[in-house]
């Protein structure tokens, strides 16, 4: 599929596809607890997870402003791209890191749809946001690595062909910088050894497809070792403001999905003769939410462009996800005040909805965490601690 279009025809041509994918579909997945496969095959077929891949590999080779642009329509449609979003920041590392036998390997598969890339395997259940305390461990015997250990809050690996796994190949106590000592491999889930992974699913307040999953000695081969034994926390690193600029599209998304609908209820709800929307107290919520969201989508734009540049947007990139978040929450919490107790009932869709917006305050990377950041890198202020956010 080869794109000449503008990003004004990208979304046009999103918003269409999402068209086919009501609320009804995802309150069903919801009921269900299914994965939305008929949606992501469609975004899949249409060419827009493989946009931020190379052409010479596949892919659209487009501009990150492009994946923006894609996540954005698709929440401000009312879907939900967390089903599939990861595709588009974790090859990067991939894409970055890895060697030209793997790209060649896995990024055509990647593009094609013959291959999903959905899994993501970082955070454990000891360590948390402290990365560099992984205890899940490779052991290097031979010409494979050994795994073994815990992963928690693995989203989509029951529905994710790769699983793209962070672990430690060097003890902790004996490398020099806390960072050293941890590797990424790439896992082919289609060919793991019986009885050497179990994946577990986690139900939550959201149908987010997460997992937790225990590694068995599973051996994985040297060759999809990517990059430098021992980097890995750095090329991990490396794909994080692609990630936060990306998850804050989406924010902004919801916002004006629930900004639309607020606004939309509020002119045409009639209580004691007149619509509700002719009262400040319902009024005013709407329009400070949209003031939020206008002001963070002015970020998300200033980092893309640094980004597409090949800039380093650090700052940009997380204040972004901070301010897109927040601007997300204020839309959701008016949104529902302004439906009241119809915002509580299935058939609108707004419940969906705000479950799904709470979880940005949290993860990729939660408010605080940025907070941090900006402290200590923006600020000099001396550190807190020491996570995944050093960009």
């Amino acid at each position: 599929m080869n794109y000449t279009l503008n990003h004004v025809e990208i979304r046009d041509a999103v918003s269409k596809l999402c068209l086919k994918f009501d609320g009804k579909y995802w309150q069903n997945c919801d009921k269900n607890n299914s994965y939305p496969t008929e949606f992501v095959n469609a975004l899949t077929e249409a060419g827009y997870l493989s946009a931020l891949i190379p052409e010479e590999y596949g892919g659209l080779g487009l501009s990150l402003s492009v994946g923006v642009a894609i996540l954005e329509e698709i929440h401000k449609s009312g879907c939900n791209a967390a089903a599939c979003h990861a595709q588009m920041y974790t090859m990067g590392t991939l894409l970055r890191h890895g060697s030209e036998n793997q790209k060649q390997k896995y990024l055509p598969e990647i593009a094609k749809g013959n291959l999903r890339l959905q899994a993501f395997g970082v955070t454990e259940p000891t360590s948390g946001s402290d990365t560099t305390s992984l205890k899940c461990n490779a052991i290097k015997k031979g010409d494979f690595y050994h795994i073994n250990g815990q992963k928690i809050w693995t989203s989509r690996a029951e529905h994710s062909d790769l699983l793209l796994l962070l672990a430690r190949t060097t003890p902790k106590e004996k490398v020099t910088k806390r960072t050293d000592g941890l590797s990424v491999f790439i896992v082919d889930l289609n060919e793991v050894p019986k009885n050497t992974i179990t994946i577990k699913p986690i139900r939550t307040m959201m149908n987010h497809s997460t997992t937790e999953i225990f590694f068995d000695n599973l051996p994985v081969p040297k060759r999809n070792l990517i990059g430098e034994e021992g980097k890995g926390f750095k090329y991990i690193l490396s794909g994080m403001n692609a990630e936060r600029i990306l998850i804050a599209a989406e924010c902004i998304g919801d916002a004006k999905w629930f900004i639309n609908k607020a606004s939309k209820y509020s002119s045409e709800r009639e209580i004691f003769g007149r619509p509700i929307g002719k009262n400040q107290g319902i009024q005013f919520p709407i329009a400070r939410s949209y003031s939020q969201m206008r002001a963070a989508e002015l970020m998300i734009n200033e980092a893309t462009n640094l980004f597409d540049k090949g800039l380093n947007p650090g700052e940009e990139a997380n204040l972004s996800k901070l301010l897109s978040a927040d601007a997300q929450w204020a839309a959701a919490e008016a949104c529902i005040q302004t439906f009241g107790g119809f915002g509580f009932a299935e058939e609108y869709d707004i419940e969906r909805k705000y479950r799904e917006a709470r979880l940005y305050q949290v993860a990729p990377i939660s408010t605080n965490m940025i907070l941090s950041y900006i402290a200590e890198h923006v600020l000099k202020m001396p550190r807190s601690y020491l996570s995944l956010i050093h960009i």
